[in-house]
């Protein structure tokens, strides 16, 4: 069941931050997602009216970041390519859990969003652990434990919501994610932590079983002067 969604990233960029007013303004970044099994993702991004493309075919991957001036495919990092290899999951870590070698327990019951949900723990088969919440009435997700993110040289925790589920095709999707990064008590500099404003995913479109391309999922080719979006 490959799948095809177009969105937007909306981030909050906060200015002059050492000043008491400070002026907040939200920055637009449509994007493109296109998954399919086993593990395959494409992921193109518009930043400054360039495309910014994430690879991943199940093993490898390869990025192409041209607002950064880097005109070159390069190849994943060994963390990235551990960190594609759980975002690029179509199914979500529940589905199948099993026979991915997953282990499950019950770490109790939370409020989130004034909802009564239930906190799984998932032991992953590379022994990592991770959370997911599901909400105790509709049994879908409401919140995932995201990567971490690193910021002043200490990774910080990041949450995920789950919002505004709608059938696609018969299946329940969530149209609007929020990720927030969590504050730590003093960074590895000793700083205090500046807090980090949410990013949301606002989903316009979800495509289920469309024909992708022929290499879709490969390593890009491309001349970085003529990239362009796609049409959906």
């Amino acid at each position: 069941m490959p799948t095809q969604a177009r969105a937007t990233v909306v981030t909050r960029k906060t200015e002059e931050p050492r000043l008491p007013s400070r002026r907040i303004e939200e920055v637009y970044l449509p994007f493109l997602m296109e998954l399919a099994r086993p593990g395959k993702m494409r992921f193109e991004l518009q930043v400054a009216g360039k495309t910014a493309l994430q690879v991943y075919d199940g093993a490898s991957g390869w990025k192409l970041r041209p607002y950064l001036n880097r005109l070159e495919v390069e190849p994943y990092t060994a963390e990235e390519v551990k960190v594609a290899s759980m975002q690029s999951e179509l199914d979500g870590p529940l589905v199948d859990y099993a026979a991915k070698g997953t282990r499950i327990e019950s770490d109790g019951t939370e409020k989130v969003e004034d909802r009564d949900t239930y906190k799984l723990k998932l032991t992953l088969k590379n022994g990592d652990v991770t959370h997911v919440w599901v909400d105790a009435q509709t049994f879908l997700e409401t919140k995932v434990q995201g990567q971490p993110r690193r910021l002043d040289g200490t990774d910080h925790p990041v949450e995920v919501y789950y919002r505004d589920y709608r059938n696609v095709n018969g299946l329940q999707v969530p149209f609007v994610l929020e990720t927030r990064v969590l504050p730590v008590a003093k960074t590895a500099m000793g700083f205090r932590d500046t807090p980090v404003p949410p990013e949301k995913v606002l989903i316009e479109k979800v495509v289920i079983n469309p024909q992708f391309d022929s290499g879709v999922f490969s390593k890009p080719s491309i001349d970085t002067s003529t990239v362009t979006p796609k049409k959906s």
